[in-house]
């Protein structure tokens, strides 16, 4: 429990939780919305895959990040975010990625 505190103590790993809300995006995706080193982001994704909220998959070249849907931690989390102001519009545009990449019927 203690890594999951750790994890969310961080604005950014909060940040990187909520552009996951409803889309899997890659590390260079996530990287490009913060003005922090690719490094720097890769360390929070480190902390955020070891606390057991997020989960990658390496397709090719690329490692794509996605939420661990059925913790408590990622369910309180996502209510949160519902009224936070800083995370709404993250969330947003999280949806409208997911939006974005359905396949049309």
């Amino acid at each position: 429990m203690q890594s999951v505190f750790e994890a969310l103590a961080s604005a950014p790993r909060r940040k990187i939780l909520a552009y996951l809300s409803h889309a899997e995006l890659s590390a260079g995706d996530i990287a490009a919305r913060f003005e922090i080193s690719k490094p720097a982001v890769s360390q929070h994704l480190s902390v955020l895959e070891n606390a057991g909220l997020v989960t990658s998959e390496k397709r090719g070249q690329y490692v794509f990040y996605r939420l661990v849907p059925d913790t408590l931690t990622n369910t309180l989390n996502g209510y949160v975010q519902n009224v936070c102001p800083v995370a709404r519009p993250l969330k947003a545009e999280s949806q409208s990625l997911a939006r974005d990449r359905k396949p049309s019927d």
